[in-house]
């Protein structure tokens, strides 16, 4: 199985030193924000969207092509493309704080939120000031094309999330709804990672836009398997299962079963989901239907038309360790229970 250390071999010069510019451009003034910033960012996940960056920014630097001279010792990667890699990072890392605070979320990651550990009012302060201090960085640096597609970015995320909440309130998330909240929630922000790797390193505007397709695609499939794993209660996400569910969230799974039930039964569906947050034989009830319709099997189908399709987009580019990662990436995503 592919582990997220394979997909890091090539890089892993450019992450020492990218993980070196996130500590010497984050500091707070003050003993108690500085305490919240530290705790946030020594927590902050597998690292999908810098990893991302970086391995498309080594893939276009025609410097690093070259197969011999290709290492996980050496640096392919500019301080230009570390900043387009800490732009993406740190606007996640703070929507993350944020989606905590509204879903009033205990843990992240196995560990106390920040909300839970400082309280809502505290945690979001912690995210504004980690994406105004992001932002600072950036026109600091004047680096204003990267700013400029980041910009966008950030109100796609934003939007994404009253979209979710808005269909949630009504339990009437369509296919269509759904694909549109995972590309505004997840997709473009990892769309915008690709396209900025690509843009630090020099890429001409058609193979920008490839890779913001390679981005988005990849980040539908892995918003897809997050939805296939809350039904999973043996995953290893560090969230409970049938998470979503009790948050009366109907996501793929569930969406392929209700498109081949008859309307009494759709009608039964959403009756458990609307009690699923307070009656755990609703929620098992629901859970067992989506399960045993074959959601799971059917998502992942869906799932893998993605990663397929990711795959076809890289398809041109010399076959290079840089390549090869971001392939042994698809096949971590399909594969992944965490």
């Amino acid at each position: 199985m592919i582990s997220i250390n394979d997909i890091r071999k090539p890089i892993l010069k450019d992450l020492e030193a990218f993980d070196a510019f996130i500590a010497e451009n984050f500091s707070a003034e003050g003993e108690l924000l500085q305490e919240m910033l530290t705790y946030a960012l020594s927590s902050r996940g597998k690292g999908i969207r810098p990893i991302l960056t970086l391995l498309i920014a080594s893939m276009h630097n025609p410097n690093a092509i070259r197969e011999g001279e290709i290492s996980g010792e050496t640096q392919h990667c500019t301080k230009r493309t570390y900043l387009a890699a800490m732009l993406v990072e740190m606007i996640h890392t703070a929507s993350l704080i944020h989606d905590d605070v509204l879903d009033s979320a205990d843990e992240r990651r196995g560990k106390p939120s920040v909300n839970a550990k400082w309280q809502s009012n505290m945690a979001i302060i912690l995210g504004d000031y980690i994406l105004a201090r992001t932002m600072a960085l950036g026109m600091a640096s004047a680096q204003y094309d990267l700013i400029s597609h980041i910009g966008s970015a950030m109100a796609t995320l934003c939007e994404g999330e009253v979209l979710q909440s808005q269909h949630a309130d009504k339990y009437d998330t369509t296919r269509d709804d759904y694909f549109e909240i995972i590309y505004r929630k997840t997709a473009s922000l990892l769309g915008v990672s690709a396209a900025l790797g690509a843009m630090s390193a020099g890429a001409n505007r058609g193979d920008v836009e490839r890779m913001q397709k390679f981005g988005e695609a990849i980040g539908i499939a892995f918003q897809i398997q997050d939805d296939i794993l809350d039904y999973k209660r043996d995953n290893n996400t560090g969230k409970p299962a049938n998470n979503d569910l009790r948050e009366h969230k109907i996501t793929l799974p569930m969406i392929e079963v209700m498109e081949r039930a008859s309307e009494q039964e759709r009608q039964e569906m959403k009756e458990l989901l609307r009690r699923a947050d307070e009656d755990e034989e609703a929620l098992n009830k629901l859970h067992n239907i989506v399960v045993d319709g074959g959601g799971l099997e059917a998502a992942s189908e869906v799932l893998k038309s993605y990663l397929t399709r990711a795959m076809h987009l890289i398809h041109k580019y010399d076959d290079t360790p840089f390549r090869r990662s971001l392939i042994n990436l698809c096949t971590f995503i399909a594969e992944r229970d965490m």
